[in-house]
């Protein structure tokens, strides 16, 4: 639900944005009963039918074709529904499925409490749930490593991106984003099937995280270690190879006082990163103070947009 839906009671959105939240740390995600899974299993499907690797143009083609046909109907769909009379509560359950706070922080902490028994076998298992990369000979440092990096980075993609695109067109915002970020994950990579079937799926990811991924670097930077955190963000972000991650994983990594990035192994392929932030290398507790600097972030997301539409709602009356 957007501003133009309530022009008398400013603060629906950051009502409902709490709702929503709070069903989320209530309820989690539904598990295997997920509209996203659905959805993955049609675009992997639709993937499997168009994409055509060895010719590049076409691939391209179908793959922007694929990305419409997914995204387009679903969101003119559920932005009708939601200007309806009760249109408000599916604003809140768009946004609900939208958001995996919970199950970011659960997954987080299996991987903590793992290697704080030093359960080498065990925190390999939690970490590969939730990283692309290879886990099975990660040491305790490669373990907590990737986990940072995956809090820090699905900070931005299963919370403050959908967030952001909640304020500006309310649960449709949420949906789109939400779905444009599952077909990259599933389509952006830059290997010879994706190369090019996925160039569109990442390029209009990109261009829908381009604000949420520097709102999101700004948040950890004031809640994390203020000067590392823009220090790091300002020298280090572009030298990352996404243009969105670079801002969220610099700042991240400075505001937590520790060193990420460096080499990994995907798919048995060694590839050497960027090293980003400052200071020792990841551990456990770091695993811990990056949940704990996503929570703070979404305090300050809330108070921000509360205070916001406190105001906008005060200059209208």
């Amino acid at each position: 639900m957007s501003l133009a839906h309530y022009p008398i009671s400013f603060l629906a959105t950051p009502a409902l944005l709490i709702f929503a939240l709070w069903l989320d740390r209530l309820l989690g995600e539904p598990g295997r009963w997920h509209p996203l899974v659905g959805f993955g299993n049609l675009a992997s499907a639709l993937e499997k039918r168009l994409n055509r690797p060895h010719a590049p143009r076409l691939a391209r083609l179908l793959g922007l074709l694929a990305w419409l046909v997914l995204l387009l109907p679903a969101w003119v769909l559920a932005f009708w529904l939601t200007q309806l009379t009760y249109g408000w509560l599916l604003d809140v359950v768009l946004l609900y499925f939208a958001i995996g706070a919970r199950s970011l922080k659960e997954h987080a902490l299996r991987i903590y409490h793992a290697l704080a028994q030093q359960d080498l076998p065990a925190a390999r298992q939690a970490v590969g749930m939730i990283v692309s990369r290879d886990t099975a000979e990660l040491d305790e440092r490669g373990i907590a490593a990737a986990g940072v990096e995956s809090v820090l980075e699905n900070g931005n993609d299963a919370i403050f991106g959908a967030i952001f695109w909640f304020v500006l067109l309310g649960g449709s915002g949420a949906l789109l984003f939400r779905l444009a970020n599952t077909l990259d994950a599933m389509w952006g990579y830059r290997s010879p099937r994706f190369l090019y079937f996925g160039w569109a799926a990442a390029r209009l990811d990109d261009l829908l995280n381009l604000i949420p991924a520097r709102l999101t670097a700004l948040s950890y930077a004031l809640c994390g270690h203020v000067r590392s955190g823009f220090s790091c963000w300002r020298q280090q972000a572009r030298l990352w190879y996404s243009p969105n991650a670079g801002p969220v994983m610099a700042a991240g990594a400075g505001a937590l006082q520790v060193t990420l990035g460096g080499k990994a192994r995907y798919h048995g392929q060694d590839k050497v990163r960027p090293t980003l932030g400052t200071g020792p290398a990841a551990s456990a507790a770091s695993l811990h103070a990056a949940v704990r600097m996503v929570d703070r972030s979404i305090v300050l997301w809330c108070l921000v947009i509360f205070i916001a539409y406190a105001l906008i709602g005060a200059y209208y009356a």
